[in-house]
């Protein structure tokens, strides 16, 4: 089947599960799809950190239907231009971080070796999770492991805070 004329991103549910289009990238369509969460980074990076939190919640939840939706539309449980994961997971990894062109940089390393290798428990939930909750759920956790992982390497002093 060819999904290509399956992509609509005037239906709302696609144009964010598409991650504004990053998704249909020729190549490293994930890696785009990560770049799109910029956008929300910058524009909340001065905002509490309790909001922060919230705006990371929302996004994920709504995720879960925007990615469901879109994979049911494709046919393909997790197709790789379904990217909005990649948004909500990088998001959470910055959550709280100084922005910097290292936090930046470190941070988007980060996220994508967890999302990439998938270690552990992020593997688990990857195999075991249906839905838009399964495409979602593996990128939340590597977000959250990309989370820790970069506030430590602040709070060692490796990263400007």
């Amino acid at each position: 089947m060819n999904n290509k004329r399956l992509f609509n991103l005037k239906r709302p549910h696609q144009f964010f599960g598409l991650g504004f289009g990053t998704g249909l990238a020729p190549i490293a369509p994930g890696t785009f799809g990560t770049l799109a969460a910029l956008p929300f980074i910058f524009i909340t990076m001065h905002y509490p950190l309790w909001l922060q939190i919230v705006f990371a919640v929302v996004i994920s939840v709504f995720g879960i239907w925007a990615c469901g939706k879109t994979a049911d539309d494709l046919g393909v449980h997790d197709h790789p231009a379904i990217v909005w994961d990649e948004v909500a997971g990088y998001y959470i990894t910055m959550i709280g971080a100084a922005l910097s062109w290292q936090t930046l940089l470190v941070g988007f390393l980060l996220f994508r070796f967890f999302d990439i290798v998938k270690p552990g428990p992020i593997r688990v939930l990857d195999k075991r999770a249906h839905g838009g909750f399964g495409i979602m759920i593996d990128d939340v956790l590597a977000g959250i492991f990309s989370l820790i992982c970069l506030q430590a390497l602040i709070k060692v002093g490796l990263l400007p805070f």
